[in-house]
């Protein structure tokens, strides 16, 4: 007989509650309705001492990073079209005031 199966949000989410904000292992997983050896086997698969927890704050760091490249450029974008549009409006009332054409 197989036991039930949890997400893996689920899981890093019940390993955070013991390890990040103190709960108990028992209080855990009686509010969560989990048996304690699950948690234990969660703890040491996703704690902070685990591997899978390393390549997690590796991808949140890299995360972080392209989220604010992505602002950066976004930005960047936004100036250059304000530029165009600028630009674009002081060519067009050239014109308009010299009657070239």
């Amino acid at each position: 007989m197989s036991g039930k199966r949890y997400p893996e949000e689920f899981k890093i989410e019940a390993v955070k509650q013991v390890v990040d904000r103190g709960y108990s292992v028992s209080s855990v997983a009686t509010r969560l309705d989990i048996t304690t050896h699950s948690l234990y086997a969660w703890i040491k698969k996703y704690g902070p001492d685990s591997s899978t927890h390393k390549e997690q704050s590796d991808a949140q760091t890299e995360i972080r990073r392209l989220q604010k490249e992505l602002k950066r450029v976004t930005d960047e974008r936004d100036i250059l079209k304000k530029a165009a549009v600028d630009s674009i409006g002081q060519r067009n009332s050239y014109v308009k005031t010299w009657g070239c054409g």
